[in-house]
């Protein structure tokens, strides 16, 4: 295409672009994104056709071709999802500083449980080790494994309630 030929298509898309992008909006339910996806279709499909329409009706051909793909998007489309404007903040996102006090909170209090007993739960719970794993790291029988395991987490639990109870307060 010539220098004049794109001059003349980069006018044509400066001038109707607002138009032509309400109209793919409106074609596709309000959705800008596909709306914005259907025009630059479009206008590839113009540009490639220009010779043969600038001197005709570009606008037509390029509303013929928004709503043929817009019809051809609707009928491909899946329906589970819905684009919206504003993404949702997920569960427990308000508070991230929240997550990271906890598992300080949670390291802290792993490390006064005595060390085969903090290697029992780190290697069951942290690393998700079955038991006989666990008790062929430590070295011991899976009866052993286990019942350092259940100390080490009676221990925490006890340690972690200790620590959630508000203190009394001062007069």
């Amino acid at each position: 295409m010539g220098g004049g030929r794109a001059e003349e298509f980069d006018r044509f898309v400066t001038a109707r672009w607002s138009a032509l992008l309400h109209l793919a909006r409106l074609l596709t339910g309000g959705d800008r994104h596909r709306a914005e996806d259907l025009l630059q279709e479009a206008l590839v499909k113009l540009w490639f056709a220009w010779p043969k329409v600038a001197g005709q009706a570009p606008e037509a051909y390029v509303r013929r071709v928004l709503a043929r793909a817009a019809a051809r998007s609707a009928r491909r489309r899946w329906w589970g999802e819905h684009p919206v404007e504003r993404l949702p903040d997920p569960p427990g996102a308000a508070d991230e500083t929240a997550a990271v006090d906890e598992r300080s909170r949670l390291e802290a209090m792993l490390a006064l449980l005595p060390a085969r007993q903090r290697a029992a739960v780190v290697l069951r719970y942290y690393q998700d080790l079955p038991e006989q794993q666990v008790a062929q790291a430590l070295g011991c029988p899976v009866g052993t494994a286990r019942s350092l395991t259940a100390r080490g987490v009676a221990r925490l639990r006890r340690l972690l309630a200790d620590a959630v109870e508000p203190a009394e307060p001062v007069e």
